[in-house]
């Protein structure tokens, strides 16, 4: 079924993955960004319309220009160490920027919202791999953030019968195959990237922060999950508001957990480079093990990643960076 779809933050590194699924899968598709973390070129032939979460006005002009069957929404600020440091910035533009968001859905009569959340909403894991019923204690900010807005949409889901669908993830990692589209972070927070970045000698000496977490090198583990991959989750969680009522919550994960060090390992061998590294302390607010549980994810929404080769995830990744088509390092602009 073909929809109008508003794609909030659409300019950004999942959005615009995001933004060509829904394309090809023959939806219409108009992008509200304000480009702070976003790139134009990232999509290009999609209407773009330039706003701002924290001005409602530009959202009214939006919504009264277009008519939308459903928003997915990645507008958000995401780094855990700045969210520490200035917590403020992250309360303001992730929680009330959503409030105004949805205030203006309502306005427009759009009833179905998917919002891109993440499982740092959990905090320290009590077990082995994360599944949505995990107790929730975010350590910082950032996920405090998102765990405030997915109280939101239970609450309108009860108040006003609004139908969302949170997807809960970490470590987006990867890239577009054709190499058209990737992660373009300025400045790049996230460690794949800053590993390749790295191995181009783009950056300087990458850090690794803490070697004495209890895991099997001292470094932390995480669950990565090709960009891709997260795109067609939000494509079947759309499908799924269309029968079913109410605030759901789904965790996404390709269900194995990669050490620090693993991924310096395994971008060697897919760049063939060295990648220089220095051990430094851990940051304020990181876990030591965040793994998902994303079993309801498969059986629920029929969700199955299929780049879920921590290898297969660094060569995507490894395209688009040794000829990255915007962004800071862009070599074709």
């Amino acid at each position: 079924m073909k929809r109008n779809i508003l794609v909030c933050g659409g300019a950004g590194y999942i959005g615009s993955h995001m933004v060509r699924l829904l394309q090809d899968e023959g939806h219409d598709v108009v992008v509200f960004d304000n480009l702070s973390q976003g790139y134009a070129e990232a999509i290009p032939g999609v209407t773009l319309e330039r706003g701002d979460l924290l001005n409602p006005a530009d959202l009214a002009d939006v919504f009264s220009r277009h008519s939308f069957d459903a928003v997915i929404h990645f507008a958000a600020l995401i780094a855990v160490g700045e969210s520490v440091e200035h917590p403020e910035l992250y309360y303001r533009n992730n929680v009330t920027g959503t409030l105004n968001l949805l205030d203006a859905m309502r306005n427009a009569g759009v009833g179905k919202l998917v919002f891109s959340s993440t499982a740092a909403v959990f905090g320290n894991p009590l077990t082995e791999l994360i599944d949505e019923k995990h107790p929730m204690a975010p350590l910082n900010p950032y996920g405090w953030s998102k765990r405030m807005v997915e109280q939101v949409l239970s609450d309108m889901a009860a108040a006003f019968g609004l139908r969302s669908v949170c997807l809960r993830y970490f470590n987006a990692a990867g890239a577009h195959p054709d190499g058209r589209t990737g992660e373009a972070h300025d400045p790049e927070t996230h460690l794949i990237p800053q590993v390749l970045l790295a191995a181009l000698s783009l950056r300087n000496r990458l850090t690794v922060f803490g070697d004495d977490y209890d895991t099997r090198d001292g470094t932390c583990i995480r669950d990565y999950i090709h960009v891709l991959d997260l795109a067609s989750a939000h494509l079947k969680a759309l499908d799924f508001m269309d029968g079913n009522e109410g605030a759901h919550v789904f965790n996404l994960g390709n269900g194995n957990g990669f050490t620090t060090l693993d991924v310096l390992e395994t971008a060697k061998r897919v760049t063939g480079r060295d990648i220089p590294y220095e051990i430094g302390p851990r940051r304020p607010g990181d876990a030591g093990v965040l793994v998902a549980d994303s079993a309801r994810a498969r059986t629920v929404l029929g969700w199955t990643p299929q780049f879920d080769a921590l290898e297969t995830i660094i060569e995507t990744a490894w395209r688009w960076h040794q000829a990255p088509h915007y962004g800071p390092f862009a070599v074709n602009k």
